[in-house]
């Protein structure tokens, strides 16, 4: 189990909690909800490029400890190439390191430019097939991009009662019709990650009767990636489709670098479907850092340490969350999302407000330390503890 409940937690969030479970029940407001998606815009304006002076930035799920000095140094090299068009080559030997690192042929991986290209790519491939079958909460935001263009609609299975992913009631929502299954390992916004044991023999056989499509942007921040991983599926020849990207651990989220692997001949409709190709800067600084495991240890390091003192904060108060193996952490503070989140903002730190109608449960990124310390300090006088 992922939830982690106190008594303080119960007292102070069960009420809100309670509510948010009778909103969802109620079938108009939980369909609005769920047209609106899991994913409302932030709040307040940014700057062009990163945060504001002096605004902690802990909303967006990034990485501020990247990009590596070695994607830096190919970006700034590549730039002054930037009047040709990106060399075939250089896509072919990212999609060989990729392939490499994998075990698996280069022609079953498709580079885009972030993993949010491929994602709608491939809702616009198989959404007018069917309905697209997921989690209740996960990161719908490209399967609402084929929604909204009336290409796609999505049929959303609530979760556990521990807010964990019901496999179960997805395998059994699927039909003839389905047009895939989508889903989020470790999931966003709840930061809950199902393990191998579980999530492959789910997929496995969900794949005989339809497409899955399993995102692991966060995959590497896990502590074992290897065990929770659904890349044996592909390899052993299923219907699986994984999504990746290095907008986190690599901490390249603006500079827009995703990829696929799946069969040759499912990564040739995603390459024919991406709607644009790779910058120069991008692919040179993706080929560098790929590999650069003194920075992929650093960064990761960076983000657990801020995990942690965002829930050694939240244990000291009481206050229930989802153990996270992200970097970012679902929790209640026992205050509405919404208003926690303006009151975050009035003192210069920006978390998400309330997903669909979840009413009681808020997320915080990890960004730099200084940032998280300054959350953790301003949460408890916000909250009254």
């Amino acid at each position: 189990m992922g939830y982690r409940l106190t008594r303080r937690g119960i007292l102070s969030g069960g009420a809100l909690g309670a509510a948010a479970s009778l909103t969802a029940c109620a079938t108009g407001s939980a369909s609005l909800a769920e047209a609106k998606g899991a994913f409302p815009p932030s709040a307040a304006p940014l700057p062009l490029f990163g945060p504001a002076e002096g605004q902690a930035l802990l909303s967006r799920n990034e990485n501020p400890y990247g990009p590596s000095p070695s994607a830096l140094d190919a970006i700034s090299k590549s730039a002054s190439k930037g009047a040709y068009y990106t060399n075939a080559e250089a896509i072919q030997s990212l999609m060989k390191l990729i392939a490499e690192r994998h075990g698996v042929d280069p022609e079953q991986v498709v580079v885009t430019t972030g993993s949010g290209e491929a994602l709608s790519a491939i809702a616009l491939i198989y959404g007018p097939k069917g309905p697209i079958v997921a989690p209740r909460l996960f990161w719908d935001t490209t399967s609402l991009y084929a929604a909204n263009l009336g290409m796609a609609s999505i049929t959303r299975i609530p979760l556990t009662a521990d807010m964990e992913i019901d496999y179960a009631g997805i395998e059994a929502a699927i039909t003839p019709q389905t047009g895939m299954v989508q889903l989020c390992n470790p999931n966003n916004p709840t930061g809950l990650t199902t393990p191998g044991s579980v999530i492959r023999p789910a997929v496995a056989s969900m794949a005989a009767k339809t497409t899955v499509v399993v995102d692991e942007a966060y995959i590497e921040l896990t502590d074992d990636e290897s065990a929770i991983t659904c890349m044996p599926l592909v390899k052993e020849g299923k219907n699986v489709i994984i999504t990746r990207t290095f907008s986190k651990i690599y901490g390249m989220a603006g500079i827009r670098v995703g990829y696929t692997i799946s069969s040759a001949e499912t990564a040739a409709k995603i390459r024919a479907t991406v709607m644009s190709s790779a910058p120069c800067t991008s692919t040179a600084a993706a080929i560098a850092c790929y590999n650069d495991e003194a920075f992929i240890t650093y960064s990761k390091g960076k983000i657990v340490e801020g995990r942690q003192m965002v829930e050694a904060t939240l244990g000291t108060l009481g206050l229930p969350y989802l153990k996270s193996q992200t970097n970012f952490v679902y929790f209640q503070s026992g205050k509405p999302a919404n208003d926690l989140q303006k009151a975050m903002a009035a003192e210069k730190i920006s978390i998400r407000g309330q997903y669909m109608d979840y009413v009681p449960w808020s997320r915080v990124s990890m960004g730099k330390i200084e940032d998280v310390t300054r959350f953790c300090k301003t949460l408890p006088r916000l909250i009254g503890a």
